[in-house]
Order: structure tokens, then sequence, then C-alpha cells
């Protein structure tokens, strides 16, 4: 038995995913969406492992609270000090986090961008930040930008990652003052609801890319902001949605699934039933 966790949770396209993906590889998926406040995360946790889960993916607001519950965690995850995928070993939690992986494997595979050496801006520094910064880092970009609107925030993030050469950490007002960027990564939940803080049009540079995690409705103000600043590519966060639950896949089941399909059909949903994950 597996499941997402998350605070809400009802539109999450996990389940249709994992059935596809059982589907596809001949392997009987039981998946499940329970949502979750932060203050209950714990308690709900619990009563799935007692209930025989196995494992579970974690989405937003709970992915650094995973963490904390873990009783071991991978390299990735430690880096990230957030957790989105719960493997259940020894009568506890082993965390992992395939957030980053799956966000560079879209941009490199699906959508041809070359990360080496690009000057990146990731707008925020919650547990969706904290996922892929590291990976970002592996990646081979140049340098890492983190802005938040609580600054103190940032500077952990950035502390965290161990990493001084490569990456600086801003407070949302030091925006207008940073210069043009070749990647935009909104990590941040602000545009849920649909509101988009404002952002200067300078943080694009000629051929910028810019990606937000979240996608469908959540997605639409940050990459309208995008593509009137003169992005030359804005993406959402749907192809990384598949390609970490692909890592999730594997990391429960020992087998990696193809993710094209998947992602084809998750796009034609999206775009006629726009929502998010």
């Amino acid at each position: 038995m597996h499941a997402v966790f998350g605070h809400p949770v009802a539109h999450s396209r996990s389940p249709r995913i994992h059935a596809l993906f059982g589907a596809q590889t001949g392997i009987g998926v039981r998946y499940e969406a329970i949502d979750a406040a932060p203050a209950r995360f714990a308690q709900a946790l619990a009563a799935f492992a007692a209930r025989g889960g196995r494992g579970a993916n974690v989405t937003l607001p709970l992915k650094e609270d995973a963490f904390a519950l873990c009783r071991s965690a991978s390299p990735r995850a430690r880096r990230a000090g957030a957790v989105n995928t719960l493997v259940r070993a020894d009568g506890g939690w082993h965390g992992d986090n395939t957030d980053g992986a799956g966000l560079v494997r879209d941009l490199s595979a699906r959508h041809g961008l070359d990360l080496r050496d690009r000057r990146v801006l990731l707008l925020g520094a919650g547990g969706a930040a904290r996922g892929v910064a590291p990976a970002l880092l592996d990646a081979g970009i140049g340098a890492l930008w983190i802005a938040n609107r609580t600054a103190a925030r940032a500077d952990a993030l950035a502390d965290a990652l161990g990493d001084p050469a490569r990456v600086q950490a801003r407070g949302w007002d030091a925006l207008p003052g940073l210069g043009g960027f070749d990647l935009l990564v909104n990590a941040t939940a602000a545009t849920r609801g649909g509101a988009l803080p404002a952002l200067p049009m300078a943080l694009v540079a000629p051929h910028s890319a810019a990606v937000d995690l979240g996608y469908g409705t959540d997605a639409a103000p940050f990459l309208a902001w995008a593509r009137a600043a003169g992005c030359a590519q804005a993406l959402d966060g749907l192809g990384m949605l598949v390609e970490q639950a692909a890592e999730s896949f594997q990391c429960w089941h020992g087998v990696r699934p193809d993710t094209d399909p998947v992602y084809a059909d998750l796009r034609r949903l999206t775009d006629t039933q726009p929502t998010s994950d």
C-alpha cells in the first residue's frame, strides 16, 4: 500500500501517475491520497503504517516535517533537509528526495536545456526549493541565487547547501538589483490562488528559461509573467512531477517506468482540466 500526503491533496495527480506506472510494468499498485494538515501529519503517517503502508510521497506543505519523522535518510534528503519519498524499513521510515532528480531530468532530457555554467535564480526557500537546489548544483550550474520573502530562510538554505562559492541568498526586496538569469525557478507557494508577487522584468536575460514547480492554474501567473518578460521558454512542473514519481516508483518496486507516455497522458488531462499537485 502506498499513498501521497499533502494539504490539500484531493487534486493530486499522483494516484493516476502510479496507476499508469503499475499498468505499464505489470505491478499491482494500491495508491491513495491522504489529506493531513501539518499538526496531524505524524499521527496520519503512523496510522498509515499501522494499516500496512509501505511507502509514501509527500507534497506541500509537509516535506520538511517528513524529514523530521524519518529514522534514516538518503544523502540527497539530508542535504535538502526535506523529504518527498518515504520507504518503510525496519519499523521506521527511510526518507529520500526525488524532486531535484525529477526536475533536472525533465529540463535536460525532455526540454533540452543545458544547465552547465548557468546563472540560476531560485524563488523560495521552503521544502520545494530545498528539494531541487542540491540537484541543480550537482547538474553543474555556475551560480545559484536564492530569494525568499524572509531573508533568514534563504540564508539558512544557502548555508545548508555548503557551497559558498556558487550560492548566494537574498531577501525579496533585493530582486531588482540582481540582474538577469539564464534560468528562473519558482518554488514558492505564493502563486496558489492566482496571486503573483511583483517581480522585476530585469531578472530575465536573453534566452532565459523559466520553470514553475507547480502546474495548471497554480503555475499560470508565474508563467504568464515569464512570457511577458521575454523568456524563451516558460515551463510548468508537470514533467518534474512525473519524473520524480518514477524515481519514487523505482525506490519502492525496483523498476523505473517509461515516463514519456505517462507525461503525455497527464499533459492532455492537465490542458483540459487544469489543476496542480
